[in-house]
């Protein structure tokens, strides 16, 4: 670095000596908590309440600080029952260990706990009364290691409730989270992954959120979660091979949705009453190689809708062995690539099987075979399960409300019901030809309902 020659000689060498010390250590102002390698800051600075500033619930409470500051780096902390203050922070390998009985509370200011050690466990406790500033994402628990176990926690009045940031290879287990009581919108995520790989989420209920979300984060795995009452049960971008598995999703606007993924699916969930303007059970966006199996998807606005995918050349969506029953559309195309391969599939009882954002054009690109159709008029004379003739599934009045969505609302209604009559018997135009299932199944298979 050169030096303005105008600064004085004295002030020139003092400046010099400066750079050269910082650069010969390495250091920055940042520094490194104890147990974890060098990462980037990725947090904004968090504000200090005083005392004064937060709830007077907490004012006459033991602050738990105290108790994690005399903890020895890679004990087991196991303090004795009751309620303390928050906040705390965890700079060092720690096993904290509540036994049920111990809940720590922030006021209502803040974020009430951090933890920015590896290799820690956090279990046992009641994290509650965070402040509710989207800002500094106040949250019930910062998870900034790696390889952490986060279990058995309740999680409640809290704007974000647990926060993994640059996180990998911890466990999310058995906890139970909800948030404070706001407008859908404003609340925070219960559970959120930024940039966080190989992490189990694993049997955590979360109610009465926003979003259960993992962006830019790879190789994670959600298995048997029950999510209720919130956004998105799960809402993945930019996240690849993902699992999703086992898991109870009820009365959210959005089951899972995959946007901008490749790889990873979704099988054995049940996803249940996803209704609204935007409802839909399993949902794509720009996404490419992902599976969807043997889940159960019932009472949803739209089953799976997809748009634009698969998205990369030479990739597909797998779509097998699920159920789709009562909802308002099975499988909704709203931009139509095929490369869609849809096998021993179930519909039932929806009011429209498979539908086009617009005209069906090159519907014949994706793949049917071997799916059940409740509507299908054939016969199976050989009786060896599959349909004599093709199933297929033609546009005729319902061309109207695919081309002009506000007819949507007189679906069903008499008019349309006789329009669609007339329409098959003597149609005006040429029908669209929406897919060609080649082998129905003739008998519904046993077993398919997991609720």
């Amino acid at each position: 670095m050169r030096l303005p020659p105008a600064l004085p000689k004295i002030a020139r060498l003092t400046l010099a000596a400066a750079l050269l010390t910082v650069f010969a250590q390495g250091k920055s102002e940042t520094q490194v908590p104890a147990g974890m390698g060098i990462r980037a800051d990725v947090d904004r600075p968090k504000p200090t309440y005083m005392l004064h500033e937060r709830d007077k619930r907490v004012h006459g409470l033991k602050p738990f600080q105290d108790l994690v500051d005399k903890a020895e780096p890679g004990s087991v902390l196991k303090p004795p029952p009751g309620t303390y203050a928050g906040p705390v922070v965890i700079n060092k390998p720690l096993t904290i260990d509540g036994g049920g009985e111990v809940v720590i509370d922030a006021g209502d200011k803040g974020t009430v706990m951090v933890l920015n050690a590896n290799d820690s466990a956090i279990r046992n406790l009641r994290l509650t009364g965070s402040g509710d500033s989207h800002d500094t994402d106040d949250s019930c628990l910062d998870v900034r290691g790696h390889r952490n176990t986060i279990e058995n926690l309740k999680v409640d009045n809290c704007l974000f409730g647990i926060d993994l940031k640059q996180s990998n290879h911890s466990i999310v287990r058995n906890n139970r989270i909800s948030s404070k009581d706001r407008e859908l919108g404003v609340r925070g995520d219960g559970l959120r992954l930024w940039y966080s790989n190989d992490v189990l989420v694993e049997n955590n209920e979360v109610i009465d959120s926003r979003d259960m979300v993992a962006w830019y984060s790879h190789r994670n795995t959600f298995r048997g979660n029950v999510g209720k009452r919130s956004r998105y049960s799960i809402h993945f971008m930019f996240a690849n091979d993902n699992l999703v598995e086992d898991n109870r999703f009820y009365d959210n606007a959005v089951g899972v949705y995959f946007m901008y993924t490749e790889g990873g699916g979704a099988r054995r969930n049940v996803i249940s009453h996803a209704t609204g303007a935007a409802g839909m059970g399993i949902g794509f966006k720009e996404s490419s190689n992902t599976f969807i199996e043997d889940n159960e998807i019932i009472y949803c606005a739209i089953g799976i809708g997809s748009d634009l995918s698969p998205f990369q050349p030479d990739t597909t969506i797998e779509v097998k062995r699920n159920r789709f029953a009562f909802n308002g559309i099975g499988i909704l195309f709203n931009s139509e690539v095929g490369g869609n391969n849809m096998v021993d599939n179930v519909f039932e009882g929806n009011l429209t099987q498979v539908s086009y954002g617009g005209r069906s054009g090159s519907t014949q690109t994706n793949f049917w075979q071997g799916n059940f159709w409740d509507d299908y008029q054939g016969f199976d004379r050989n009786a060896d399960g599959v349909g004599d003739t093709p199933h297929q599934l033609m546009a005729y009045a319902d061309q109207i409300w695919m081309e002009l969505p506000v007819a949507r609302f007189f679906r069903s209604s008499p008019v349309m019901e006789l329009l669609d009559f007339l329409e098959r018997l003597a149609p005006f135009s040429a029908p669209d030809l929406i897919l060609r299932d080649e082998k129905p199944r003739f008998a519904k298979p046993d077993g398919t309902a997991r609720s």
